[in-house]
């Protein structure tokens, strides 16, 4: 037994003890954490650089990927020096660092896709007042809503999470530090106020997801009304890279977060947790990029 004064570092779940897969494991994680380095990266340069794609939807799409570069770059190195030096070990500050960047990240993106239904939601159903509801300045302090209440809820988050004395070890049944782990090595009748927190954000959460749901209800009514083919096959074109983006963000969220105890493990969360923390963040540019042809343009133009 052992207290959070005397924990000096936390030992991670590991993909595997053999060492053959562990090289495997840094490889394949090497490789798509290049491709996603990539992909985003392509996407940032070419919105940056192309004066066509300054508007407020490639506006918020740059901070997008700014932010998948960010969370991907928080958990896939420290996975891929672990395997390839075979060791488990992450220091106390780290853990807490780490802890902190992934929720203030994810809590980012989450705000941002919520944004972007608003956006696509006053370009469809009220194109006139696109100008002046999403100027220049309006979506600056979106952005910036959006990175600072997700800054504001992992300091909540993160403060909560390591006051709690931690009495049950240092083991953390995940590849990187997050916050239901830790919290099972705190004492257990000492993290109430996390789980009322964690309870918050959760109602938080939901009711954005609430807005984005609404939102996209309103969009494709006003969608199927429009008598264009042309212009209707466009307006979709907009909004179902969005949609799924969400739809990938949410549906893995929400299952490995409140998915049934009888069926967890830790190889389900194991997989659950790569699905959702590395997966999108390599996938997304590819979403946005599959059916905008703009974008692409772009791309082939910087490319070239």
């Amino acid at each position: 037994m052992s207290n959070s004064s005397s924990i000096t570092e936390f030992l991670l779940l590991a993909f595997t003890d053999r060492r053959q897969l562990q090289l495997l494991h840094f490889w394949l994680f090497l490789g798509i954490y290049l491709a996603a380095l990539l992909a985003n990266g392509l996407i940032i340069t070419a919105i940056a650089c192309d004066h066509r794609l300054h508007t407020p939807m490639y506006f918020f799409l740059l901070n997008l990927s700014l932010l998948d570069l960010a969370s991907i770059s928080t958990t896939v190195p420290k996975a891929m020096a672990n395997s390839l030096w075979d060791t488990r070990a992450i220091s106390y500050l780290g853990c807490a660092a780490q802890l902190f960047l992934f929720v203030f990240l994810m809590s980012a993106e989450y705000f941002l896709l919520t944004i972007m239904a608003y956006d696509r939601y006053v370009a469809i159903c009220k194109p006139l007042h696109y100008g002046t509801l999403l100027g220049s300045r309006a979506c600056v302090h979106m952005a910036a809503a959006a990175w600072g209440t997700g800054f504001l809820n992992a300091v909540l988050q993160t403060a909560n999470t390591f006051s709690l004395p931690l009495c049950k070890g240092n083991a953390v049944e995940q590849y990187f530090c997050e916050i239901p782990h830790i919290l099972k090595l705190s004492c257990s009748n000492a993290h109430l106020k996390e789980t009322a927190l964690v309870l918050v954000s959760f109602l938080v959460a939901f009711s954005f997801f609430l807005f984005i749901m609404l939102s996209y209800v309103q969009i494709f009514r006003t969608v199927l009304r429009i008598p264009s083919g042309q212009r209707r096959h466009k307006a979709f074109s907009t909004c179902l890279p969005h949609l799924a983006v969400v739809s990938l963000f949410v549906s893995i969220g929400t299952f490995a977060y409140l998915k049934p105890p009888s069926i967890s493990s830790p190889s389900l969360d194991l997989v659950l947790a790569v699905l959702y923390s590395v997966v999108p963040p390599a996938v997304n540019p590819l979403i946005y990029s599959m059916r905008n042809q703009e974008l692409k343009e772009a791309i082939r133009k910087g490319i070239s």
